[in-house]
């Protein structure tokens, strides 16, 4: 958290967009697939995935954000002209709390503080996503996008944790065992 908010705006975006380069290069997403992805918050420094969200929807991709309603993760699919407000969290989340109902993505690129060279991945300790990979499919590609390289394991690993599959950062798109399909 340190290292983040140690960056100013601007290297924050060259390296947002970096990574986000590495994510398409990588991947290769087509038109008609899903993808789940986070809404940033500003104030900590998250990863801009607006970046990520104006190429989906200009290259047909689907996009999907998560929502907070009633301590339950539901996912709402964006649009252009989708409405934003801000969450208790100061999260922007969509003004609509209809669930797309969508069960299968083909990416899910969530937010962590950090992430291990096993895919280990430290969150806001909320739990959503660890809920949210216990149900979706293992065709899922679950990817953390960070501005660090992972240095060090980390050590209070919980035994439900579900690690991720792959971490996009600046210099790399790292793999834990999930190969590219």
């Amino acid at each position: 958290m340190q290292k983040r908010k140690a960056l100013s705006t601007d290297e924050a975006f060259l390296l947002s967009k970096k990574i986000f380069e590495n994510f398409i290069g990588y991947f290769k997403p087509e038109k008609g697939e899903k993808v789940h992805l986070f809404i940033p918050i500003v104030e900590k420094k998250e990863i801009d995935t607006q970046i990520f969200i104006d190429y989906f929807l200009k290259q047909n991709i689907r996009v999907f954000v998560p929502k907070v309603v009633a301590d339950q993760l539901i996912h709402i699919e964006i649009f252009e002209d989708t409405l934003f407000e801000n969450s208790y969290w100061g999260i922007p989340e969509p003004v609509s709390n209809e669930d797309s109902g969508e069960a299968f993505f083909h990416y899910v690129i969530t937010p962590l503080l950090y992430c291990d060279t096993k895919g280990n991945r430290v969150g806001y300790g909320k739990g959503f996503y660890d809920n949210f990979f216990e149900n979706i499919s293992e065709d899922v590609k679950k990817i953390g996008v960070n501005y660090f390289n992972p240095d060090e394991n980390i050590d209070d690993v919980w035994e439900n944790d579900i690690p991720l599959d792959y971490l996009v950062t600046p210099t790399d798109v790292l793999s834990f065992g999930k190969g590219l399909e």
